[in-house]
This record gives structure tokens, sequence and C-alpha cells, in this order.
């Protein structure tokens, strides 16, 4: 049985569906390694756990392996050992269907007059201006209240993850529309505990074959429920991996 750390209440990255079944995209990557252990993708028991739990549960050995939106970053590889990338994240920005902005552009253009709302923190006035140079920013406690003034038109866009605004633009399309922008892009990948280089190879390779390889219709079907975007599947042929990786995550490198 694989043990794996994972959230709860995140889609579309891991949460419990209507059924009460563990649902999102890094719970289908598990599934998706689960088989290429055991030939099987219900050998795999999910560790709930808080994000500042990732690191302790490996190295304590409560769980083989993390998938849980982990951001890689160079503190982190110093306690960890990453896999290779599964996903681009950035941050998007969240429309109203209802706003008089049609996309990023007009947002830009409207200058001062655009208010953004976006999770509190102390470099949330410059990641906006990152983006939108003028807009007003409204700091809230919690991504949600970013949203919710979004839906109270309090505020005329809401700085969240990209993926974040790819899901709700999903699941409601009468409501939300995505600007076409982000930035601010980082890779999350799975993460292990540190010495076991065997293990992380497996891992890799597993991960290779599904964004490439013959699991990639397992990958592409999945990638395309959570993030409503159907990827191009990879030329016969064409080796080049980093290019393998731009196609699968929703911001392309440049």
């Amino acid at each position: 049985m694989l043990i794996v750390g994972t959230g709860n209440g995140n889609p579309p990255w891991h949460f419990q569906d209507e059924k009460g079944e563990f649902a999102g995209f890094d719970i289908s990557l598990a599934r998706i390694l689960a088989k290429g252990l055991f030939n099987d993708p219900t050998k795999v028991q999910f560790v709930v756990q808080a994000a500042d739990a990732r690191i302790p549960s490996l190295l304590t050995d409560k769980v083989d392996i993390n998938f849980q939106f982990m951001t890689i970053t160079a503190l982190r590889a110093q306690q960890v050992q990453f896999s290779i990338p599964y996903y681009r994240e950035g941050v998007g920005l969240l429309m109203n269907n209802a706003s008089p902005f049609k996309d990023y552009n007009t947002l830009l253009a409207a200058g001062t007059r655009v208010k953004v709302s976006v999770l509190q923190n102390v470099t949330a006035d410059d990641m906006v201006h990152a983006a939108l140079p003028k807009a007003q920013v409204l700091q809230l406690d919690s991504e949600a209240n970013a949203i919710q003034a979004v839906d109270s038109k309090r505020a005329d866009a809401g700085a969240v993850d990209a993926s974040t605004v790819r899901w709700l633009t999903i699941k409601f399309p009468g409501k939300y529309k995505d600007s076409g922008f982000g930035w601010f892009a980082n890779w999350y990948a799975a993460s292990v505990k540190p010495g076991d280089d065997i293990w992380l190879t497996f891992v890799n390779t597993v991960l290779l074959d599904a964004m490439g390889g013959l699991e990639w219709p397992t990958y592409k079907a999945e990638y395309a429920k959570y993030f409503g975007i159907t990827l191009a599947d990879p030329p016969v042929g064409f080796p080049d991996a980093l290019r393998l990786y731009q196609s699968t995550g929703h911001l392309r490198l440049q």
C-alpha cells in the first residue's frame, strides 16, 4: 500500500467529492503512482495533513510521498527531495462574468479605476502591481474572501492561484471568467524523504511516463477534468523533456 500525504478542501488539487471520496489532480497523480507500483491505482492510503506538516511527515516516515501542491524552493530542497515537476502554477485574475471589464487588457487600460482583491501578506501589493501597476489593492484575510469580493463586485478581479481560476471557471461558467493573464510562476512537484534515490528515480519515471508516455491518456484526461484544458498530444519522436513540461503547465515557459 502506498501512503500518500495530501490535503483536503483545496480543489482542484485535493478534496472530497460529493460521495466522500478523495478527488483532485494531486489525488489522480498519486493513483497513477500506485498503479505503477502495484498495477492497481486503488492501492493507496491518503493521509490528510496541514501544509506545514508535509516535510515533518516525510522525515518521520508517516508517509511515503507527498502529493500536496508543494512548490519547489531551494530552501525546501535542503530538507526533502523533489520529483520532476508536474504542474506550473502561478497567479491569475478571476473576474465576475458581469464585470464591465472584458479581460486583462481592459483591466490594465483602466489603471486606477480597477480594484483587485488578494490574500493579505507583505508582498501582496507588489504582486498585484507586477501585473496591474496602477490598480487599487484590497487585501483580505483569506483567499475565500478575496473571491467573495469578486462575487459582490467589491473587487473587479481577484488575484488567486491560476489553478483556482481554472477550476472556478469550469465549475461556474456562468459566474466567472478568466482574465487570460498569469504571472509569478512556480513549479509543483511531489516530495520524498532524502536519501532513497531508487525510490525517487521510480517516482520520476512514473511521472515522466504520465506526462508523455503510456500513461499520457490518463494524465491528459485528469488535466482536462480539473483544469478545463485539453492538452496537445506530445509528438512522436520528440525527446525534449523541457518542451514537454511546457505543454503540461498552465503557464507556459517563455
